[in-house]
């Protein structure tokens, strides 16, 4: 059975950025007891708090994991892959750099053309889905108005994210490439978001 802890960075590995009484419903434990294992994975480095204004009165704190707490779990490529794109980044045009990850999302969707043909709207939105739950993401959508909304709610590539930017090019290709229409983006975890969010307009979708 895990321990508390435990269920806390896993929950903080799925949803980065919470609050604590977020965390204590998602591990279902007090709010008090939470801050009290929330301190002792500060103090070890594992966790780390910023505040987050949302309206008026004071600023709240959200919660994520360090680099260090992302190394608790699989995830040992972290610092190699971050090097390596740094070193991409100081030899290479920012333009090229972003190509490159936006090539990768384009053979992705090649991949999965053919099982896409002839899909309705809502039923590619649904393949979209599943295929980036697949790429490790936890993703919703719903229509509205005229428009459907993707939400990200958790991103495998946040901690890589943070330093490198341009691997977001990836899922909004992606996106874009599965629905055959531009998939843009109103709002990002990167930037304080609570999650990532693209808005695509109906449109007749081309098998």
């Amino acid at each position: 059975m895990k321990s508390t802890k435990d269920k806390i960075l896993q929950t903080l590995l799925r949803r980065p950025r919470i609050t604590i009484n977020e965390l204590a419903e998602a591990v279902e434990i007090n709010p008090i007891s939470v801050r009290h294992h929330l301190t002792n994975l500060q103090m070890e480095g594992l966790i780390e708090a910023d505040e987050v204004r949302h309206g008026v009165g004071r600023p709240r704190l959200v919660y994520s994991l360090t680099q260090d707490g992302m190394e608790r779990f699989p995830t040992k490529y972290l610092r190699l892959t971050t090097r390596l794109l740094t070193q991409m980044k100081e030899t290479m045009p920012a333009p090229v750099v972003s190509q490159l990850f936006s090539q990768v999302a384009e053979d992705l969707a090649k991949e999965y053309s053919s099982q896409i043909q002839g899909l309705s709207m809502e039923e590619r939105l649904e393949f979209v889905k599943e295929l980036l739950a697949q790429e490790g993401f936890t993703v919703e959508w719903e229509k509205k108005g005229s428009e459907y909304q993707i939400h990200e709610i958790s991103c495998p590539y946040y901690q890589l994210g943070v330093a490198h930017p341009e691997v977001c090019t990836m899922d909004q290709t992606l996106i874009s490439k599965m629905l055959a229409l531009p998939a843009n983006k109103v709002q990002c975890i990167l930037d304080g978001g609570a999650h990532c969010t693209y808005v695509v307009q109906p449109a007749a979708v081309k098998n």
